[in-house]
């Protein structure tokens, strides 16, 4: 006897589960609900269609309901609202805008419902001129106001990838951008020492950012446009807000099914993607897994992470003993001619989960200095005291993505620090260095955790300030001293180290940097073996400068 699967929900998750299922099994009645008119979307593409670089609209659609009906067999529904299950009857309630409300029966049952934007309650959010980018009809109208040459001014609400991307392309279409988020930094995955690479990045082309500032109240004006009020500044006129402030679960139909819900309203699933009612599986942005590293209940809205899950969903409900081992949050994204992309947790998760860490950084090359082109890559490894890597981001112009793919390959393998400095990667002048960028981290990390050249951060350096009784030593050359240094340093080459080493306490500890920290290894290394106590600003002098880079809006 064939089994009759509803899934309620499209795109990445809902998606992949029907069509893995139909693969799996031809006899099963499979219904599709879908609150939309498209059920499956390049979400990631909207802001490239709406800045130009995605010319055809028809190229976010990935299946349409006719493509879906024609080759998996599957009975879409779309614009039909699943307003309430009930676990018990086994039922879905369904609102349709062509068939009224009914009843739809079901043996198992897959969730995607996904996840809509925060729209707080500031006064004046009503505004027409207040919008989100989350689906296709969202796209459409932001950009035909683009298009008809509608907005001049642009302010951007919320600081997180999608945030990002909409300043970037808007103020590629040569709109007048203003990027305003809350928090101290943007882009919450990366490190507050990394992430002003992205900052320095968006003013240099033309954005305005306002970070540690909150929205009071949008006004409106007599254009037609409205101002933004912000707390203790000025407020900003603008034609058009787009606010990217989060996301939030659409999980308000489960309440009271029995259906067990994290603390934000996230369903929670086991490593099979099941629900804890019996025969109910969920997957996507709207539910809590488990975080790769850490093994915490976590909630990471990717496309990535909710096709393997669908797919999973889909296995399991046809008797294959698929996992999901959870989300690394593995992610990437350009900005103007800079890519940056993490993997696993940041010290700020870490911190907070109060798990011990130790990182270094590095700035290598894309590829081989001789060849033409190469750019230097900014590239942060954490990792705990046995080596095992819990997380890395990088920032660079060429070569991060794949950086932090292998990263995030030796991670999802239970590899170590040591792996990485031990890997074999494909190296010829163009693309790389005999020592690759990864090589490099893994170098740095395995010398700190053998103690052949301990580390300090920049952060550290910058927080706590130097240990008690230190001394800093700049190794660069005295021309590189004499355009910057760090406030307190006294400049002894590296070349010449081991001629002065009399004019050096060992008594004190002595903490030394150069340009990126190879000068520096060099030199903890001399005076190490001459039995000083020695730390290495890890990145060296340039891991200094990105720490310290403030934008002028925050």
């Amino acid at each position: 006897m064939s089994k009759k699967v509803i899934i309620i929900g499209g795109v990445a998750g809902g998606a992949s589960a029907a069509a893995r299922l139909r693969r799996l099994d031809e006899t099963a009645e499979i219904i599709m609900l879908e609150r939309g008119e498209h059920i499956s979307f390049a979400n990631c593409g909207l802001p490239y269609y709406i800045g130009g670089t995605i010319k055809e609209r028809s190229k976010l659609l990935v299946q349409t309901p006719e493509m879906m009906k024609k080759r998996f067999n599957i009975d879409v529904r779309t614009r039909s609202e699943a307003v309430s299950v009930n676990t018990a009857a086994r039922t879905v309630t369904v609102h349709s805008a062509e068939q009224g409300t009914y009843e739809e029966t079901f043996d198992q049952l897959i969730l995607s419902p996904g996840a809509k934007p925060i729209r707080p309650k500031i006064p004046g959010i009503g505004h027409p001129r207040i919008t989100t980018l989350r689906s296709i009809p969202d796209t459409d109208r932001i950009k035909a106001l683009v298009d008809e040459e509608q907005v001049r001014r642009v302010t951007v609400i919320g600081g997180g990838f999608i945030g990002v991307e909409m300043t970037e392309v808007l103020r590629e279409r040569g709109l007048d951008v203003t990027l305003v988020e809350a928090a101290p930094h943007l882009l919450a995955p990366f490190d507050a020492d990394m992430v002003t690479l992205a900052e320095k990045e968006l003013e240099d082309h033309g954005v305005r950012l306002i970070l540690g500032t909150s929205v009071e109240a949008f006004r409106a004006a007599e254009d037609g446009g409205l101002h933004v009020e912000l707390s203790g500044r000025e407020a900003i006129p603008a034609d058009l807000v787009i606010l990217s402030i989060g996301v939030v679960p659409e999980t308000a139909f489960l309440k009271d099914t029995g259906i067990e819900l994290g603390p934000r309203g996230h369903i929670r699933v086991d490593a099979h993607m099941r629900t804890t009612a019996d025969g109910i599986y969920a997957v996507g942005d709207a539910v809590e897994v488990a975080d790769f590293v850490s093994g915490s209940p976590v909630a990471i809205p990717l496309a990535g992470p909710a096709n393997k899950q669908g797919r999973i969903a889909a296995d399991h409900l046809c008797g294959m003993n698929s996992h999901y081992r959870g989300s690394q949050g593995t992610s990437i994204l350009k900005v103007f001619g800079l890519t940056g992309a993490s993997t696993g947790m940041n010290e700020r998760a870490l911190a907070k989960a109060g798990t011990p860490y130790h990182t270094v950084t590095v700035h290598p090359g894309s590829h081989a200095g001789y060849y033409p082109g190469a750019s230097p890559i900014t590239l942060k490894l954490i990792f705990d005291r046995e080596g095992a890597i819990l997380g890395a981001q990088a920032f660079g112009r060429g070569g991060t993505d794949k950086r932090i793919d292998v990263i995030a390959a030796v991670m999802r393998l239970k590899g170590t620090v040591y792996d990485l400095a031990e890997l074999e990667l494909a190296y010829a002048p163009p693309y790389s260095s005999a020592k690759d960028p990864v090589n490099m981290a893994g170098f740095v990390a395995v010398n700190a955790l053998q103690g052949l050249s301990p580390v300090i951060t920049a952060a550290q350096l910058a927080g706590e300030g130097l240990p008690e009784e230190a001394l800093l030593i700049d190794v660069r050359t005295p021309g590189e001293f004499a355009k910057g240094c760090i406030p307190g340093a006294v400049n002894i080459p590296v070349d010449d180290l081991r001629g002065r080493l009399d004019e050096l306490d060992r008594s004190r500890e002595i903490v030394v940097y150069c340009q990126v920290g190879l000068r520096g290894y060099t030199a903890s290394r001399i005076l190490i073996q001459n039995g000083f106590s020695v730390l290495n600003l890890t990145g060296g002098y340039r891991s200094y400068e990105i720490a310290g880079y403030r934008p002028a809006g925050s």
